[in-house]
């Protein structure tokens, strides 16, 4: 018998079908990988995306699937927008499965996401988050750069975010607005290189397309202030029309400046150091969510060895937590735990540009 888990894949749209599907596929064909996964298809489901049935993928029911793999010999790829992750989350505990992994962002909200951990808690299900920059070898290497302390301490974090993102936000994928797009990787990758921290101002625009208005789909910024000294800048663009996913770490003697991989057609990563001795660029193969998927199936695979939550969740929900105050900020409204240092609608802050109290949009198509 294989010692190999199953994969249930729920919810096809763009994150299951375009991400997860072919990550998986290379995994299962891999030498290295393949004793990780049970023998047979990859069991699919989703109402709205039904896929075409495949030689290694299976459409299905969460009402048959049970029958098809065993829930406790299965890994859950939870795939479906955030605004409907609770119910389907109790649907698969009620159904037996523990193992599942939560595609970004975990909730849209912090009620959104004590829903999660309530049934977490109820069912006893191990969780993981998708936050592949967290595993990626870019960012291995800036924190191993930082643990050497080569350069002083870190001062600032700068992330810029961007990309065109008209078609799918047209759609309506379950996405509320741009903080839940690309800030739960950024602000996850904030919060593990420099510790926890509070929002100290937010702010975003809408999207306009054809003279359509999509409310806070267009941009979104936050300033994060660290417990330990260090500030974090975070600039999301979705109406971009180029794509960028860079970090800049600016320390005492020198800055350190990461492009992670900009879409899953390449897997590269570049960085490049700065210091008082000249400039310097080293390239990375970082294909990150291959990387964490593989890690997740190891982790899985051992969990009769160890106790406990998944060790990168506690920095998964409060990025929820943290995101949530950022979204009141943004809207004017009063912010979810009591106050937040320094918030206030409009308020730019360092880079910001929210204007006074109200969102610039983003004309497209005028």
């Amino acid at each position: 018998m294989s010692n190999g888990l199953g994969t249930l894949l729920v919810g096809m749209g763009r994150a299951g079908r375009g991400l997860h599907l072919p990550v998986l596929r290379r995994l299962r064909a891999d030498p290295g990988t393949a004793h990780l996964f049970a023998p047979g298809p990859v069991l699919a489901v989703d109402p709205h995306h039904r896929p075409g049935a495949a030689a290694d993928l299976r459409p299905t029911t969460l009402a048959e699937a049970p029958r098809l793999l065993d829930p406790d010999r299965t890994v859950v790829h939870l795939c479906t927008p955030p605004t409907a992750r609770a119910a389907a989350l109790d649907a698969l505990g009620r159904l037996g499965y523990r193992r599942v992994l939560l595609e970004k962002p975990v909730a849209a909200d912090s009620r959104g996401l004590d829903e999660l951990l309530a049934l977490r808690d109820r069912y006893g299900t191990d969780l993981v988050v998708v936050a592949q920059w967290l595993g990626s070898r870019l960012t291995d290497r800036l924190r191993a750069l930082l643990a050497q302390d080569a350069y002083g301490p870190l001062r600032t974090i700068h992330v810029v975010q961007r990309k065109p993102r008209f078609s799918r936000s047209l759609a309506g994928d379950g996405h509320p607005t741009a903080f839940d797009v690309e800030l739960p990787h950024s602000l996850g990758l904030c919060l593990a290189l420099a510790g926890p921290g509070e929002v100290t101002g937010a702010g975003g625009t809408d999207m306009v397309v054809g003279g359509r208005v999509l409310p806070r789909l267009g941009t979104a910024w936050l300033n994060l202030q660290h417990d330990s000294g260090a500030w974090t800048r975070i600039r999301s663009d979705l109406t971009s029309p180029v794509r960028e996913r860079r970090v800049t770490l600016e320390l005492a003697h020198g800055t350190l400046i990461g492009h992670f991989p900009g879409s899953e057609a390449d897997a590269y990563a570049r960085l490049t150091v700065i210091d008082r001795d000249g400039e310097s660029t080293e390239l990375l193969h970082d294909d990150a969510l291959g990387g964490f998927l593989e890690h997740t199936y190891r982790y899985y695979a051992a969990d009769g060895t160890r106790r406990g939550p998944h060790p990168d969740l506690a920095v998964n929900t409060q990025v929820v937590r943290l995101l949530d105050r950022a979204k009141a900020i943004a809207a004017g409204g009063q912010v979810p735990g009591g106050p937040v240092r320094g918030g206030a609608r409009g308020s730019a802050g360092p880079g910001g540009g929210a204007g006074r109290g109200r969102a610039v949009r983003a004309a497209v198509g005028r």
